[in-house]
């Protein structure tokens, strides 16, 4: 097994717990060293730090998979893994069978993504390393789970960074069609091969239901509502009624679909529009909850400033939209913007909009999502609450 020696000093994050190594940790690379090759991972003073898999062309050069001596290379470790993960979920969010089995760092296997729609699996493979072991990644699912069908959404860039092939690919079974999945009891239609991401956003599951409490008898507006999400929860929950917008023509006709598959068409609507353009068409209007589940606006750290002067942006016009006395539920999942600073952007943007704000709740993503303390990365979702004068 090839050999990765760390720098002098710069062990200190890895023996923390974090899984990631960069290029300039590495002080030598002992053996062949190809992309997504098993590697022994060693600190300056030759004490083990543990076994990953290792990618010349990333700048995280290696990522951790065990601290333990052992093979990363076999069924049985990821069965192991997996089972692991399931037991952490019936822990952790009881017995669902739509929701996410396996969230990459939060789950020790960085790189693999896997969301369980009932007898079908959603996963990604996004590093080298993972996608080499795919065979034996697919054999431990299979045996643990027996899924009707495994489909492979590596159609990500992240891949490209890599050096991988962007593509969808079946891994085991038939190619599924539409698959009916229910989030909070709310159904929803799941295109696997071809919606966002494995085909649906399940990290916002436990704040959507946080809407019963605050939308009863009030109108909603829902910005960025992709396949309905908030929308479908928020009807659910009693509003009077529900406009959700979105700049994809296909994410309406889908939100509304799944609207009409659970007798919520009456009173949502969907709107094909930029979520910018519609704000300022819009102002003077008022709702009594307004939803702001916005896409990352920072990829990476350096987009951080434009990104900050987006949330800023958007987070005015929506407060000024909202009706005194109502709420405003806004959502970040850029990793790069932590909670304080994204805080700091909501109390700039109600002094702009001339209007005062009330923190109620702070809140994350989902369990099923875990976040892995010593690996800050993987607390990226923020969820708050605004009670709006």
């Amino acid at each position: 097994m090839t050999r990765l020696t760390l720098r002098r000093g710069h062990d200190r994050r890895v023996r923390g717990g974090h899984p990631w190594i960069f290029s300039n940790e590495i002080e030598t690379v002992d053996g062949p060293g190809e992309a997504g090759s098993a590697v022994e991972v060693v600190a300056a003073d030759g004490q083990r730090l543990g076994t990953g898999y290792y990618n010349p062309r990333s700048l995280i050069a290696a990522r951790l998979l065990t601290r333990r001596a052992e093979s990363i290379d076999t069924p049985a470790f990821f069965l192991t893994a997996l089972q692991q993960a399931m037991a952490y979920r019936r822990a952790a969010c009881g017995d669902l069978d739509t929701l996410r089995l396996v969230h990459g760092e939060g789950d020790g296997l960085p790189g693999l993504v896997v969301d369980r729609y009932g007898d079908v699996l959603s996963v990604q493979l996004l590093t080298a390393g993972m996608d080499a072991r795919r065979e034996a990644i697919t054999a431990a699912l299979r045996e643990l789970l027996a899924p009707r069908a495994i489909v492979a959404r590596n159609d990500t860039a992240m891949r490209e960074l890599e050096g991988l092939p962007r593509q969808v690919e079946l891994l085991h079974g038939e190619a599924p069609g539409p698959v009916t999945a229910a989030i909070n009891g709310i159904a929803f239609s799941v295109d696997v091969t071809g919606g966002q991401k494995t085909g649906l956003f399940l990290d916002q599951r436990e704040n959507c239901r946080r809407l019963g409490g605050l939308v009863r008898g009030g109108e909603v507006l829902d910005l960025f509502s992709y396949a309905g999400a908030w929308s479908l929860h928020a009807a659910a929950y009693g509003a009077a009624g529900v406009t959700g917008v979105d700049v994809s023509a296909a994410a309406v006709a889908q939100a509304a679909a799944n609207a009409r598959l659970n007798g919520l068409d009456p009173r949502c609507r969907f709107v094909a529009a930029d979520v910018f353009d519609f704000l300022r068409e819009h102002r003077g209007r008022r709702y009594h909850t307004v939803v702001l589940d916005s896409p990352a606006f920072i990829k990476s750290r350096k987009h951080l400033e434009e990104g900050k002067k987006g949330y800023l942006t958007v987070n005015r016009r929506a407060l000024e939209l909202v009706a005194p006395g109502g709420c405003l539920v806004t959502c970040s999942c850029s990793h790069h913007l932590d909670r304080a600073t994204f805080l700091t952007l909501i109390a700039q943007a109600a002094q702009q909009a001339r209007r005062s704000v009330k923190l109620v709740e702070m809140r994350g993503q989902a369990a099923d999502h875990p976040v892995l303390p010593a690996c800050p990365e993987t607390d990226y979702l923020k969820c708050f609450i605004l009670y709006v004068e």
